[in-house]
C-alpha cells in the first residue's frame, strides 16, 4: 500500500530532515494549511457548561465559522441545537508527549531508575522500546506514527499536543490535533529541547532558543529538567546547571522536574518558570514524583502531560487521575475545578496561547470537547471521565470525532475517504482524519494508517483497549 503521508516538500521548502541536520527546525516555515470541513451551517450545543467564570448546570454554545459565537443559558432561536446532556468544555490541552511512541504498548520497568538517563542507557528499554521504534523508521516515516497518535489522542479528547515529533509531521502536512509547540495561529512562539546542552553539544540550538525568549517571539520553552529522584546527584548537578545557563525564564516549562527539592521549587518559583507534570510516568520509573503539591504551594502554574505510552498513562483523562490522587497523598487536595484547569485554561496559560485556547468563551476557536454527564457537579464529571465518556471533539468548530447521530446531524450527512466509522469502547462513533484536503495531497485513513504500522510492527498498542 502506498504511503499517503509520504510526499514531497512544496519547491523551495527546506525539508524536516534537512533542517534538523542543520540545527534550523525552529526556524522552519509553516506547512500548508488545509481548510477543515467545516459544518455548512451554524449549530449550538446544549449541556453543563464550564466557562471561565464557572460551571453552568445548563447553557449553550453556538459555534459559526469555526468560532465560538455565543454562550448563553437562553436557547438560541436562529440556529439548529444538538441537546447533548452532557458536559461542554474546551478540549484538553496535553502539554507534555513522545507521539511517536505512542504506537507501542505500556512496557513493564524492571526495577526503578535513579534518572532518565539510566533508563535511556538500560537494556530492556532498547528492546522493548528503541528497537521497534528504529524497525519502524526503517520502513514508515514518523509521520505515519505521529497521525496515529494523534488519533489516540483526539479520542481522548485532547485537541493539541506537545512533542517534538508533532515537528516531524507538521513541517510537511496540517496536524490532525493542534501541535501547540509548532505553529499554531500563524506563529511559532514555542520551542523544546529534550536535554539541556552538554558542553558545545546542543549549545547553539539552546542559545537561539534564548535569544528568542530575550526578544520576546518565544512565550514557551519546553524543556526536560531533573527528571529521577531527589537525591540523585545527576539530577541535582543538571538543575544547578540549569540555574547557572540562565533558562529559569517566564516563558520556561519545566517537564517532569521530579528531582527539585521544596528550595529548588521555590527557587524556579521566583523565576517565573510553569510546570508540566506527569506523575504516572515519574511514579513507574522511579517509584516518586514530582513536588506538585509544594510548587502550588509556591505559585508555580502546573498543567498536566501524559507524557508517552511505555511508561505513562493511556490517555489525558486517566493521567488526571493519578495527579488527583498524588495530590492528595502529598497533603495538598485539588479541587474538581482546579483540576479541570490544569488541563485546559492552565494549560493553555503554560503554552501560551491562553488568547486562543483553553477557554468557552466568544470570539475563541470553537476546541470543544463535549463529554457523558455522571456527576452533578460538571467539574467532577470530566474529573471521573474516561475515553469511553467522550462523545463529541470539535477543533476550529471542524466535527473531528463524536458519536455517529450527531456527527451526520452536525455535519450535513457529510462523507469521504478519511471518514470512518469506529466502535469505540462499545460506543458507536465517527472519526475524520482529513479536512478539505487540496489536490495535491492525499490524506490517510485510520484503517490506512493501521494497515502501514501493523504490517511493519505486528503489536503496535490499541487505540481502543
Amino acid at each position: 500500500m502506498a504511503d499517503p503521508l509520504r510526499t514531497g516538500p512544496a519547491p523551495g521548502r527546506v525539508t524536516f530532515e534537512e533542517a534538523y541536520s542543520r540545527g534550523i527546525t525552529d526556524e522552519l516555515p509553516p506547512p500548508p494549511r488545509r481548510a477543515r470541513a467545516l459544518p455548512p451551517t451554524p449549530f449550538a450545543l446544549r449541556g453543563a457548561v464550564i466557562t471561565p467564570q464557572g460551571a453552568w448546570s445548563s447553557g449553550y454554545v453556538t459555534v459559526a465559522d469555526g468560532r465560538i459565537d455565543r454562550v448563553s443559558r437562553r436557547r438560541p432561536t436562529s440556529v439548529p441545537v444538538l441537546e447533548t446532556d452532557g458536559v461542554i468544555l474546551p478540549g484538553l490541552l496535553d502539554l507534555h508527549g513522545h507521539p511517536e511512541f505512542n504506537v507501542f504498548a505500556a512496557w513493564e520497568p524492571p526495577k526503578l531508575y535513579p534518572n532518565r538517563y539510566a533508563w535511556r542507557r538500560s537494556t530492556a528499554y532498547k528492546q522493548l522500546v528503541r528497537d521497534p521504534q528504529n524497525a519502524l523508521l526503517s520502513t514508515v516515516p514518523p509521520q505515519t506514527q505521529t497521525r496515529y497518535a494523534e488519533v489516540r489522542a483526539l479520542v481522548g479528547g485532547v485537541t493539541g499536543i506537545q512533542g517534538a515529533a508533532s515537528a516531524s509531521s507538521s513541517a510537511s502536512a496540517e496536524p490532525l490535533v493542534r501541535n501547540i509547540d509548532r505553529w499554531a495561529f500563524g506563529a511559532h512562539r514555542a520551542r523544546s529541547l529534550v536535554d539541556l546542552p552538554t558542553g558545545s553539544f546542543g549549545k547553539e540550538s539552546f542559545d537561539r532558543i534564548m535569544a528568542h525568549i530575550a526578544a520576546g517571539t518565544v512565550n514557551a520553552f519546553y524543556l526536560h529538567l531533573s527528571e529521577g529522584r531527589r537525591g540523585d546527584a545527576v539530577s541535582t548537578e543538571e538543575f544547578r546547571r540549569f540555574v547557572d545557563l540562565g533558562a529559569a525564564t517566564p516563558a520556561t516549562n519545566i517537564i517532569h522536574g521530579s528531582a527539585l527539592t521544596v528550595t529548588d521549587l521555590h527557587e524556579v518559583a521566583d523565576a517565573g518558570c510553569r510546570l508540566v507534570w506527569s506523575p504516572q510516568s515519574n511514579l513507574r520509573l522511579y517509584g516518586e514524583t514530582t513536588l506538585a503539591g509544594e510548587a502550588l504551594r509556591a505559585g508555580v502554574p502546573v498543567a498536566l502531560g501524559a507524557d508517552w505510552l511505555p511508561s505513562g498513562s493511556t490517555s489525558l483523562l486517566a493521567e488526571m487521575k493519578v495527579a488527583r490522587r498524588e495530590l492528595a497523598r502529598q497533603e495538598h487536595p485539588v479541587a474538581a475545578a482546579d483540576l479541570v484547569a490544569m488541563v485546559t485554561s492552565v494549560a493553555a496559560r503554560v503554552a501560551g496561547l491562553d488568547e486562543h485556547l483553553g477557554s468557552v468563551a466568544v470570539g475563541r476557536p470553537a476546541d470543544l470537547l463535549v463529554l457523558e454527564r455522571h456527576h452533578r457537579d460538571p467539574y467532577e464529571s470530566v474529573c471521573l471521565a474516561d475515553p469511553s465518556w467522550v462523545e463529541l471533539v470539535c477543533i476550529g468548530g471542524d466535527v473531528t470525532y463524536g458519536r455517529v447521530d450527531w456527527f451526520d446531524e452536525l455535519s450535513g450527512g457529510a462523507v469521504g475517504s478519511t471518514v470512518e466509522d469506529l466502535v469505540a469502547w462499545g460506543k458507536p462513533m465517527r472519526l475524520d482524519t482529513g479536512f478539505q484536503s487540496p489536490a495535491s495531497g492525499a490524506t490517510p485513513s485510520l484503517t490506512e494508517i493501521r494497515a502501514l504500522l501493523t504490517a511493519a510492527y505486528p503489536p503496535v498498542g490499541p487505540i481502543f483497549a
